[in-house]
């Protein structure tokens, strides 16, 4: 008689702050210093390179052979081609996050909101500012340079991704709770609102591999009848109610997430 496999439990005390990526890397400090606009010709040659030569031929590859990945309702993203949006998306997945992007707008780029802590990943770090990620500053000093990438990329209508969720819990079948804050970027600068949730489904003859389907929804836009902070945490709600919404279409709970008992 066959035994059936355990299933790996992971328990969390804070759905905000727990991170279980499992990664440890000393932070590359992001201050006042770090430039996230670059104006040099042979930045964007190299971009050239290694987003397009590389990064969509990579990301098509594992993400096929990986999980066997669907995008459905990627069609949605049409409405946005011209103006650029702020897509919002679950944090399940060390290695497919940041391919996802990549693959749910393409042929157009996307530029990712990323953890400091990912600029000091060997052998990776260097790239990432070619693949267009946005780290997030560790104090205020960087605060300012930061709001004007977001403010640049804005004007120039380029996608920008941002994992709400903060911190990566692999294979996690639920959305967790997220901040309304992150939402007032696209409010300020008139740009629509997607999100895709990924969802783990069965694969193979005898479903019992994981397989992985990425469901697109937008545009979505903010209530204007309302004001400041009530309109993102407005903005806020709806998506999380679809991302919600689509969570339900799960399959395979490859691991399971408790609560730490007092």
């Amino acid at each position: 008689m066959k035994k059936e496999k355990k299933q790996v439990v992971y328990y969390y005390e804070d759905e905000l702050n727990d991170e279980f990526s499992g990664v440890d890397v000393k932070p590359k400090k992001v201050d006042d210093k770090y430039r996230y606009i670059r104006r040099n010709p042979f930045f964007y040659i190299l971009r050239f390179i290694l987003y397009r030569l590389i990064a969509i031929p990579v990301s098509y590859i594992f993400l096929r052979i990986k999980f066997g990945l669907k995008i459905k309702n990627k069609k949605a993203l049409k409405e946005a081609k011209k103006t650029g949006a702020y897509i919002y998306a679950n944090h399940t997945q060390m290695m497919a996050d940041p391919f996802i992007p990549t693959m749910v707008t393409y042929p157009r780029g996307i530029y990712v909101v990323v953890n400091s802590a990912n600029m000091s990943l060997k052998g990776l770090g260097w790239a990432l500012p070619y693949l267009g990620a946005l780290p997030l500053p560790d104090n205020m000093s960087g605060m300012k340079n930061f709001l004007g990438a977001l403010e640049w990329h804005s004007k120039k209508n380029h996608n920008i991704m941002i994992y709400p969720e903060a911190h990566i819990w692999p294979y996690y079948t639920g959305i967790r709770p997220f901040k309304s804050t992150s939402f007032k970027y696209p409010i300020k600068y008139g740009k629509p609102v997607y999100c895709f949730t990924n969802v783990y489904v069965k694969r193979g003859r005898k479903g019992n591999k994981v397989g992985m389907t990425t469901y697109v929804d937008g545009p979505f836009y903010p209530n204007t009848e309302l004001a400041g902070r009530e309109q993102e945490q407005e903005l806020r709600d709806r998506v999380y109610a679809k991302m919600l919404e689509r969570s339900k279409l799960n399959e395979i709970e490859v691991i399971k997430y408790e609560r730490k008992k007092n």
